[in-house]
């Protein structure tokens, strides 16, 4: 885990070496234990390095290889590199340190762009071509690792963060109108857009290569999420089971492999539970984190959002190190200027919990494993998916579904929000951005599963590369790398073509629901739709207690629909509540008011539109 920054002079002026450090230096926190810089003619590379494989200076970045030809720089971890280290060794190929980046980069020599596809783990990194002349730039299946790139006249930049373009010479930082449209009808970004003008994010499971005079990347996917029903015979739920065990035992395994010490955060659910019990089971008196709540002032549903009580359980089966830190509606308050900066755009949902919680892991690991995609790859989120079906075509599908992503303005009252710069993003349909996600899918809808599986799609590709988003800044504000043993490549190939009926138990059920009405979620509902993951709860009872596995689906939340109405109502007030707030530059003042005093009276639970406003205003005082 590190960081990386670097720019092409695409009309072949020589890179500045201080100009990249400059860049690297922005980003000194993805990589404390290290850094360099490597400059030729029109290319800049620079790196950050966060120690993990191989702590000698063997693994210093940026790295060249062999003859010299390829010189790269390189974010993340490839966990299956030993097995692609003695591969390329019946090559030919000799290493002279430890390192997985060494083997990316034999990797590349032997097989070219190819390469990318061997890849078990979590990646971005750029390699230049001296010979060619050539630049290639890779991320991972998922997206797990960040990069983002931008074309500032005849010059390419690239960086794990946004912030290292701001040393550069003539950058302005600048929001993106059509971005914020995007991320405020969505709170997400479902296109390679961002909030900063003239930045765009990489895309996930894909490469590009970019040559001295070109305007633009070329984009090549090399993979993509493929969740359908199995063709040909099924395998028994028995069979199923095995494989299953066998698969997420070697995920977690697998992404163990590090010279350093390996923590795990332990909420009280089943997807940490599972990896703390497995991780458990080869590394005795594993360190546990978990973030806890104050619900003095909470109310109804959320009086269960602390899950400390069942945390500490599991860390008593399991025999963690156990440490715990409990957030107060101030601690929001506190950290938000230094989130924002580290964040730099928001993406689905509130997430300052997520930054206390590396904050606390960062006292005692630099790694951390994390139970995230265990949702999105065996459908956690039932009472999403069963609105899907019952469609009687793909549109009217995406007119259902498009309304219900709506998480932030109703589509309705965009236009009316958005009064202020209505001009500037007249040509922006958040309707076709919605249905572009599904753009190399098949689009013939027949069966039930066939719509629950798009809607897998969709949430792997939109929600879940949010949530990864979200997850590696917080981590990286802290110097701390998250693993993700959930998105192994073998087990989320097995997650794709397990039948759906191994997964959902209803699938001809239409739930529908909006998760932030007051008093829904309550279990009268969840009666009705708490069925998702049924496969892994019965794989995982072998390892974690039945109550845990058998419990109602719970998101890491904090009680902030009752704290911005209550004892954060002054700071809620102090930021959204004045005309001369930034946020009012683009939106409309009486417009946004409306909604804020929905949420304050109690008519209408906003948190994630409160949220999303406070994080926008913190930003735009920081530009």
């Amino acid at each position: 885990m590190c960081g990386i920054a670097g720019y092409l002079q695409l009309d072949g002026k020589p890179a500045s070496e201080i100009i990249v450090k400059k860049m690297t230096d922005r980003i000194a926190h993805r990589g404390p234990d290290g850094e360099g810089q490597w400059c030729e003619g029109p290319i800049g590379l620079g790196h950050r390095r966060l120690a993990i494989l191989d702590l000698s200076p063997a693994g210093h970045q940026p790295m060249s290889y062999g003859d010299g030809r390829y010189v790269l720089t390189y974010n993340g971890e490839v966990y299956n590199y030993k097995e692609l280290r003695r591969e390329l060794e019946t090559h030919g190929h000799r290493f002279r340190s430890n390192t997985d980046t060494e083997v990316i980069l034999a990797a590349y020599m032997e097989w070219g762009e190819d390469c990318v596809a061997r890849f078990n783990g979590m990646f971005a990194f750029a390699i230049w071509d001296r010979k060619n002349r050539q630049l290639f730039l890779a991320r991972d299946r998922y997206g797990i690792k960040p990069l983002y790139y931008s074309f500032l006249n005849k010059t390419f930049l690239f960086a794990s963060d946004n912030k290292a373009f701001e040393t550069f010479p003539d950058y302005r930082v600048q929001l993106d109108k059509k971005g914020l449209l995007e991320y405020m009808t969505f709170q997400n970004f479902f296109t390679d857009g961002t909030l900063f003008s003239g930045v765009k994010m990489f895309p996930a499971g894909s490469y590009a290569t970019l040559e001295l005079g070109a305007t633009q990347l070329k984009f090549k996917q090399y993979w993509d999420f493929h969740f359908a029903e199995p063709e040909g015979a099924v395998l028994t739920e028995a069979e199923y089971l095995e494989e299953l065990d066998y698969l997420i035992r070697q995920a977690v395994n697998r992404q163990l492999v590090s010279d350093v010490e390996i923590g795990s955060y332990l909420s009280g659910g089943m997807d940490s539970g599972s990896i703390t019990a497995l991780a458990a089971q080869q590394l005795p008196y594993i360190k546990t984190f978990t973030v806890g709540f104050d619900l003095n002032s909470a109310s109804g549903l959320e009086l269960g959002y602390d899950e400390r009580a069942k945390a500490e359980h599991m860390s008593y089966l399991f025999k963690t190190e156990h440490y715990e830190m409990v957030l107060k509606s101030g601690d929001m308050e506190r950290c938000m200027t230094s989130l924002v900066r580290h964040l730099e755009e928001p993406r689905v949902g509130q997430c300052y919990p997520n930054y206390y919680a590396s904050k606390l892991a960062s006292k005692f690991t630099k790694v951390v494993l994390s139970g995230c995609g265990g949702d999105e790859i065996f459908a956690g989120y039932p009472w999403r998916y069963y609105r899907s079906v019952g469609h009687k075509d793909f549109d009217s599908y995406i007119d259902d579904y498009y309304q219900y992503w709506h998480r932030l303005v109703p589509n309705k009252q965009l236009q009316q929000i958005f009064r202020p710069i209505r001009e500037d993003v007249k040509d922006v349909w958040t309707r076709d951005i919605f249905r572009d996600v599904y753009k190399t899918r098949d689009l013939t809808l027949e069966r039930p599963e066939d719509y629950i599986n798009h809607s897998l799609y969709f949430e792997a590709k939109t929600f879940l590369h949010g949530l990864l988003v979200v997850e590696d800044k917080l981590s990286m504000a802290h110097s701390i790398e998250t693993r993700v043993p959930f998105l192994d490549n073998d087990l989320v190939d097995f997650a794709q073509r397990l039948p759906l009926k191994f997964k959902l138990a209803n699938l001809e059920k239409v739930s529908r629901i909006n998760e932030n009405e007051p008093g829904l979620k309550n279990t009268k509902y969840f009666q009705k739709t708490n069925d998702g993951k049924l496969l892994l709860r019965k794989v995982m009872s072998r390892y974690i207690p039945a109550e845990v596995t058998e419990r109602e689906k719970q998101g890491f939340s904090a009680p902030d629909a009752s704290w911005f109405k209550g004892e954060s109502i002054d700071f809620v007030k102090d930021l959204l509540y004045s005309k001369d707030a930034h946020i009012y530059r683009y939106m409309d003042y009486s417009a946004v008011k409306d909604l804020l005093d929905e949420h304050l009276s109690g008519a209408v639970n906003r948190r994630l539109f409160v949220w999303s406003l406070l994080n926008i205003e913190k930003l735009l005082r920081q530009m």
